[in-house]
């Protein structure tokens, strides 16, 4: 086996990969009408790949330059002994690894806020489309509500610092934007908007509840006073700072404004299949890999030839009525 350090993880157009999306299950407790169907079928558990190799996936790409990680899902809580992995990789930071981070819909937030801050984390992102009960029992298929709340605010207690995700859904959650933005900021949370992603089948029309971010934008702006802000935070968003708030508001935006110019970012699956970007087809077995007789020497065949077949960009479109999504995978098997 070579001595020789890992090749940092650069893509033929130059772009640096320092940020690592790790699904750790496709699992969910809700059923989001927008990600999956009410009946969703859910890998088997033996193609899922254990802990001990999700952790060696996360030291692979460390070593190789990557900064910053976000554990995903389906919902990365329900997956049974999961904190074994984050007080593993929280060890890491440090030596290699700036930030971990975990995205949740927040119902078992409550359980586990304590144990994340002492991890490591620092930093949660929970996914919240709406405060009014009946409307999220109807979003998500479960009345679920306020646990996620109670998950929330044990997170502020604990130390963590939290963001609110809210995908901006027309005719849903369209008129409740501005009342779910003062509420995420007066409780101190960063908030983001994100459009929906045509990705996956799913029993309804994504095209009825699209709603453009430019237009939300333009909505906020005859309410308050908006600024264009400086702050990253390692993903897609761009932010502003409302004056009147004074909290930050993030918009994501797949569709309406291509953001691929600068990423840095890479995803892989909970069996350990790695997407070079979220909009593409594109993947390299990394669990093959891992279970192969030289899994150092395969690694590195495996990431050069992910940084070789990194696309430019994505094409997200979600155009018509009717119209198949971009992906026939869901996002909860990519990790959000």
């Amino acid at each position: 086996m070579s001595s020789a350090a890992p090749l940092p993880l650069i893509d033929r157009f130059a772009r640096r990969i320092t940020y690592l999306r790790l699904s750790v299950t496709d699992r969910c407790d809700l059923r989001c009408a927008y990600c999956m169907p009410e009946r969703m079928t859910f890998l088997p558990r033996a193609e899922v790949l254990t802990l001990e190799e999700l952790h060696k996936v996360a030291l692979a790409f460390i070593a190789r330059g990557v900064t910053k990680i976000r554990l995903t899902g389906g919902e990365p809580l329900v997956r049974r002994d999961m904190m074994e992995l984050v007080r593993a990789l929280g060890r890491e930071i440090g030596s290699g690894l700036e930030e971990l981070t975990l995205t949740t819909n927040g119902t078992r937030l409550a359980e586990f806020a304590d144990d994340l801050r002492a991890a490591g984390v620092e930093r949660v992102n929970v996914s919240l489309d709406t405060l009014d009960r009946a409307l999220f029992a109807k979003l998500t298929r479960r009345d679920s509500l306020p646990q996620v709340l109670e998950g929330i605010a044990a997170a502020r207690a604990a130390g963590l610092k939290v963001k609110i995700n809210a995908v901006a859904l027309k005719g849903l959650n369209e008129a409740e934007i501005p009342a779910l933005v003062e509420w995420a900021h007066g409780h101190g949370h960063a908030m983001t908007l994100i459009e929906v992603m045509p990705l996956g089948e799913v029993e309804g029309d994504r095209f009825d509840h699209y709603l453009p971010l430019d237009a939300v934008r333009r909505d906020l702006e005859a309410r308050w006073t908006l600024t264009d802000s400086d702050a990253r935070s390692g993903g897609p968003a761009r932010y502003v700072d409302i004056a009147e708030t004074g909290g930050r508001l993030g918009f994501i935006t797949p569709l309406t404004s291509n953001f691929c110019a600068g990423c840095n970012r890479v995803r892989v699956t909970a069996t350990g299949q790695l997407f070079m970007c979220l909009g593409g087809e594109g993947q390299v077995d990394l669990r093959a890999a891992l279970r192969s007789d030289a899994p150092e020497a395969a690694l590195e065949t495996a990431f050069a030839r992910a940084m070789g077949e990194k696309p430019e960009r994505h094409h997200f479109e979600i155009n018509a009525p009717g119209a198949a999504p971009a992906l026939a995978r869901h996002m909860s098997m990519t990790g959000g």
